[in-house]
């Protein structure tokens, strides 16, 4: 079970030192509460995804290249998202032909975050998940 996911839902990455927003740029998709529900191919960073401030994975270069350069002391750089697949599971309702997005969805950053949904961005009816 898990609650649709509209514009302006919070996320948080484990890598990342601030939490982001959804932004959804379909001006064609349906609504809730006024507010564009979310589909798993919501995942372009810098499009639907914003940076979480800082990041701290090692396995990001910028991340690797500072700390290597502290001597070792664990350096946070800005986050730059990098997400190659969409978000999984989805729901069984389809939103702009592709599976809805869920509250209960991860995506995974290539730097080795996972970036989950904090907060739906509106009070939404739950919805089967399976």
């Amino acid at each position: 079970m898990g609650k649709f996911v509209c514009q302006g839902a919070l996320l948080q990455c484990t890598f990342g030192l601030a939490p982001s927003t959804l932004s959804i740029i379909d001006p064609t998709r349906p609504k809730l509460m006024n507010m564009a529900i979310g589909n798993i191919m919501d995942n372009k960073p810098m499009v639907n995804i914003a940076p979480f401030g800082m990041c701290q994975s090692l396995a990001n270069p910028t991340v690797a290249s500072a700390t290597s350069a502290a001597m070792g002391v664990l350096t946070p750089m800005p986050c730059m998202p990098v997400i190659a697949a969409p978000w999984a599971p989805g729901g069984q309702v389809k939103i702009s032909n592709f599976p809805v997005l869920l509250d209960n969805c991860k995506c995974m950053c290539n730097w080795g975050g996972q970036i989950s949904v904090t907060m739906p961005g509106a009070i939404s009816p739950t919805t089967d998940a399976k």
